[in-house]
């Protein structure tokens, strides 16, 4: 039996056609057994001596049609150890169900709103749902930053009374995924750290600064001064280029293609326009300077 005692969100957005799971734990590893996500059939969390089968069977039974509350009872119906489960549905049209078995260890509920759902067991308190609502529901943006905002708020609201061990954000939408060949958008893990919603949100940070794609006026053309500063970072780091002339010649693009590629960056830049994202920019001045 795995219990991974935790509290987490599952939600939906509707504009985004997005589903998604937050989850922090004093347990290791909680992003291995809680979150599961199908864009073509929504989202389950399953916890609190887990049942880890409530997930591909639970997305089967929503891509089949059923709502989340018709999943979730089915899955109940059928688990002898149904008392001890905890787990929150979202399907594919937003309906969301929640359950928490009678010996799930206190304090342990959940509660439900527009599109999302919360569970939490051995936490220190309903405090810690009641923020989390606050935080999921008064927080601008996409789903990713809307989960997390609610995570962090149960994180400091008190969170699961043993302490912090470990935490996970999962989200799916179509042709999300790296170059379009899935639908996992977001899917970062903390398995095992002092303070993991925190380190979470940092990875989130960094998902937005490598993947993301700067609107044409956050572009930056690599000219003058961010041309000169630009082959300064790459002479100190032994590029090809023998001066900081501010001038984006075939030698400096050459350079800051080798530069953006060992960095990561390669999408984050046109080379044959000379222009670059400006939170790149940004970064790169910050690490490199």
């Amino acid at each position: 039996m795995i219990k991974p005692s935790t509290f987490s969100i599952v939600a939906f957005d509707s504009k985004a056609s997005s589903w998604g799971i937050a989850v922090a734990s004093k347990f290791p590893a909680a992003g291995a057994v809680v979150p599961w996500a199908r864009a073509d059939a929504g989202a389950v969390a399953t916890q609190s001596y887990a049942n880890t089968s409530y997930g591909p069977l639970g997305l089967e039974m929503m891509a089949s049609g059923r709502t989340a509350q018709e999943t979730l009872d089915t899955l109940i119906a059928e688990d002898d150890g149904r008392d001890l489960r905890q787990a929150g549905l979202v399907d594919l049209k937003g309906g969301v169900a929640t359950y928490t078995g009678k010996d799930c260890f206190d304090w342990a509920g959940g509660r439900s709103g527009d599109g999302y759902c919360l569970q939490g067991n051995i936490l220190v308190g309903e405090l810690v749902l009641q923020r989390m609502a606050e935080a999921y529901e008064g927080t601008p943006g996409e789903l990713p930053e809307r989960l997390l905002a609610a995570l962090f708020a149960g994180d400091r609201a008190g969170g699961d009374r043993r302490g912090r061990q470990s935490a996970a954000l999962l989200v799916v939408k179509p042709e999300g995924g790296y170059g379009g060949y899935n639908d996992r958008w977001i899917d970062y893990r903390v398995d095992d750290h002092a303070d993991p919603v925190p380190r979470l949100l940092e990875l989130l940070e960094l998902h937005h600064l490598y993947f993301d794609k700067s609107p044409s006026e956050e572009e930056l053309a690599i000219e003058g001064e961010i041309c000169r500063n630009l082959q300064s970072l790459m002479i100190k780091q032994d590029y090809a280029l023998d001066q900081a002339s501010g001038i984006y010649d075939p030698a400096t693009q050459k350079a800051l293609r080798q530069f953006l590629g060992n960095e990561n960056f390669e999408e984050r830049a046109n080379f044959d326009t000379g222009r670059i994202d400006a939170p790149v920019y940004e970064f790169l001045v910050r690490k490199f300077g």
